[in-house]
């Protein structure tokens, strides 16, 4: 079995220096509540781990299949809830493409194969809340 793991080291006020596989990143509070804004809130980092695990695994796939991209984003938009302790209650992937004559079945299956099969942050995720995705192709 695979093993993970992550460190903050306390750099003072709400800022903490994270260590993750040899990186180090800064998270912080907002300044209203005793941050610096030195970094992002440690809950968007959620956002962000959905982002980069379905966009490592679409290029993957859509590489193996020859689907050529110009460019591609993925952005990732959670809703909160109001009351603490304040939690994502829905998250919504939206999926951007750009090339030209893109073939939108191979990039949904890519799609599905990554929200269905290997991004672990997705499976996850979609246990705890209802994750809806996106897709918006750009012709060049």
């Amino acid at each position: 079995m695979g093993k993970d793991s992550a460190s903050v080291s306390w750099k003072g006020n709400m800022a903490f220096e994270a260590s993750q596989s040899g990186h180090q990143f800064m998270i912080d509070a907002e300044p209203h509540v005793g941050g610096e804004d030195l970094g992002p809130r440690p809950k968007a980092y959620m956002l962000t781990a959905l982002a980069g695990c379905t966009a490592m695994d679409v290029v993957s796939i859509l590489k193996k299949m020859r689907v050529e991209l110009s460019d591609f984003k993925v952005t990732v938009d959670g809703e909160l809830t109001d009351e603490h302790p304040k939690h994502f209650v829905k998250m919504i992937v939206k999926y951007e493409f750009w090339g030209k004559e893109l073939p939108m079945d191979k990039i949904q299956k890519a799609i599905n194969l990554s929200e269905e099969r290997y991004c672990g942050v997705s499976v996850v995720y979609r246990k705890a809340m209802p994750v809806e995705s996106e897709i918006i192709l750009h012709e060049d």
